[in-house]
């Protein structure tokens, strides 16, 4: 059986990680919680994906969850959410992918990629550099 949340590397519209965003808001409500490990929406003291997909289509996370739940596609929703904050041009979205494919490598989040391979039983492989690396990797796909 595949993992129920898609890779962050899967894109709608052009935009990666914002389908991995929709896929977690649709299994929180339908079986109630995320797989063990996993959350939804923002943590204090700490910058998710989540957050940084909403900041980024300028939209608050509880009304993109409510809008998620409203039902319709991917792009349906993308495109509500481009409506109700920001519309990213090519170029933004572009520089926004190039930055989450590599977030963890050499940069300021570098510690807690090692952290976050350490807590997964993966510390052993230097060979998994981003995050969405590791991330592929816990869920069973190649990075």
């Amino acid at each position: 059986m595949a993992f129920p949340i898609r890779s962050p590397r899967d894109l709608v519209g052009g935009i990666a990680v914002f389908g991995r965003i929709l896929d977690k808001i649709r299994l929180n409500a339908k079986e109630g919680k995320l797989p063990e490990g996993y959350h939804l929406g923002y943590l204090t003291g700490s910058r998710t994906f989540d957050e940084r997909v909403c900041k980024f289509l300028g939209v608050d996370f509880s009304e993109l969850s409510e809008r998620t739940l409203a039902g319709g596609t991917d792009e349906e929703i993308l495109e509500w959410c481009c409506q109700n904050g920001n519309r990213p041009t090519v170029e933004q979205i572009e520089i926004w992918n190039g930055f989450m494919h590599k977030r963890g490598w050499r940069d300021a989040a570098s510690a807690g990629l090692v952290q976050q391979r350490a807590e997964a039983g993966l510390g052993h492989r230097e060979d998994l550099v981003t995050f969405f690396d590791v991330m592929d990797v816990e869920e069973g796909r190649a990075p």
